[in-house]
């Protein structure tokens, strides 16, 4: 196999790959059109089959009626995938990460019929366009990417039946109304965080939420999966509060949501009646109408947020503090009122192999999005391996797939549903309260009742 232009640090770090021990991963290269060599595909595989059958979900309405495309692929047929990242322009140096993922992918799975053609999108819409375009033209039967809700939105028109995998976690993105091909959202998705922890909170008998988050669409999201999963869960949101993105002091928001000011006023004139000789009680002090609060922030913001909230009475012992993935990021725990909390995010354990295999092999640690693109590239070529051509029946396999990020299956709706674990945050990392489904199993049905005759 040949490598045009290879450069000597990316020959090292190929050499560096091949000593590694080959959990999941293996190898690098960087280059425009990448074939596999001809070796054994160790992961991402597809998912375990489930023990009880699992019904195909129904597809989204055709807009019109297409011959179906075959379903497999002749064994000797090179098959293309296109990789659509921004390589160059703002967004340059996560592109050129998830890149060397997608390689490593490419290394550990694939077999010398399966092609990678890497374009970039130059981090605009018009980039990702042309390079979409290139890529079709060069013989891609599935496209990879591009990373931002805005370019996949632009390219989704301009390939027509080809499918489209974006690393966006925009939901607007999803478009499988076409009777073939379609755009799917690979990223992580904010409402399924939401519904695994309120889910999982409510078990554990917190059944009274509240939430304090941001206005805008990815707010009002949050805030809508919110009150879906708590209504499935039997729970309920007694308490909203949303405050400006721009808004430096967070602290009046985060007054009313306690009650603040009326019950300090309360327990004012407790303490008085207490101390007077009239002998009359006073007044009592309301509790406070929610058990757990979701704070739909990250990064800086939240390490800022955070801290404020047991300045208003809402302390991190009688509530419990939940989060999304957002919280997901090395050193949550050194903020002490984030110390109990729960949050929803992949299984942390493969990702910590992930992380450091890549380091070892680039030097540098990935970013988050990276285990996307390692993902999205082994299920491409682990359905090329298995002769199974890019169309709506094979990608949508109700069974899923196994990946860094645990088990994910692509939706008819155009959007993914992952496996996730229920984390807790410890002054040294996180530990898993509520491990991550290892399948899509789907739940036993009832057994009949007993016959007891008449």
């Amino acid at each position: 196999m040949k490598y045009a232009g290879m450069s000597a640090t990316t020959a090292a770090a190929r050499t560096a790959a091949t000593l590694l021990t080959l959990a999941l991963l293996a190898g690098c290269a960087s280059q425009p059109t990448v074939t596999a060599p001809p070796r054994a595909a160790q992961a991402p595989q597809q998912a375990p089959q489930p023990q009880a059958a699992q019904p195909q979900p129904e597809a989204a309405p055709a807009q019109t009626e297409a011959a179906p495309a075959p379903a497999t692929v002749p064994a000797d047929e090179t098959v293309r995938v296109a990789l659509l990242l921004p390589l160059s322009g703002k967004a340059a140096s996560l592109g050129e990460a998830m890149q060397q993922a997608a390689q490593m992918a490419l290394f550990d799975t694939a077999d010398s019929h399966f092609q990678l053609l890497i374009r970039d999108t130059k981090s605009t819409p018009e980039g990702s366009v042309a390079a979409a375009q290139d890529a079709l033209a060069a013989g891609a039967t599935l496209l990879i990417g591009p990373v931002y809700g805005v370019d996949a939105k632009a390219v989704t028109p301009a390939v027509g039946t080809v499918p489209v995998l974006s690393f966006s976690n925009d939901a607007t993105v999803a478009d499988t109304r076409a009777p073939a091909g379609g755009t799917w959202v690979l990223g992580f998705q904010p409402q399924d965080q939401v519904a695994r922890v309120v889910s999982y909170a409510a078990s554990r008998g917190l059944t009274r939420l509240a939430l304090l988050a941001p206005v805008g669409s990815n707010g009002d999201m949050v805030e809508q999966a919110m009150r879906d999963a708590a209504a499935k869960a039997g729970a309920d949101v007694t308490r909203a509060a949303r405050y400006q993105p721009t808004q430096k002091d967070v602290s009046d928001t985060i007054k009313r949501l306690s009650n603040f000011d009326q019950r300090h006023a309360q327990m004012a004139a407790a303490r008085e009646a207490t101390a007077s000789k009239d002998g009359k009680p006073g007044p009592a002090v309301e509790d406070l109408s929610f058990q757990a609060i979701l704070i739909a922030e990250g990064g800086q913001r939240l390490k800022e947020v955070a801290p404020l909230l047991p300045f208003f009475d809402i302390d991190p012992g009688p509530v419990r503090f939940l989060g999304t993935g957002q919280w997901d990021e090395p050193g949550i725990g050194r903020e002490p009122a984030l110390v109990g909390g729960w949050y929803a995010s992949a299984a942390p354990d493969a990702r910590q192999g992930f992380e450091k295999r890549f380091n070892d092999v680039y030097g540098q640690r990935p970013p988050r999005l990276a285990t996307l693109a390692y993902d999205a590239t082994a299920l491409a070529a682990v359905l090329a391996k298995g002769h199974k051509a890019y169309v709506r029946e094979n990608l949508t396999d109700p069974n899923g797939f196994a990946g860094i990020d645990g088990v994910f299956r692509l939706l008819p709706t155009g959007q993914v549903e992952r496996g996730l674990s229920v984390l807790e945050v410890t002054k040294t990392g996180v530990t898993v309260v509520d491990p991550a489904p290892t399948s899509f199993t789907p739940a036993a049905a009832p057994a009949p009742s007993p016959n007891t005759g008449s």
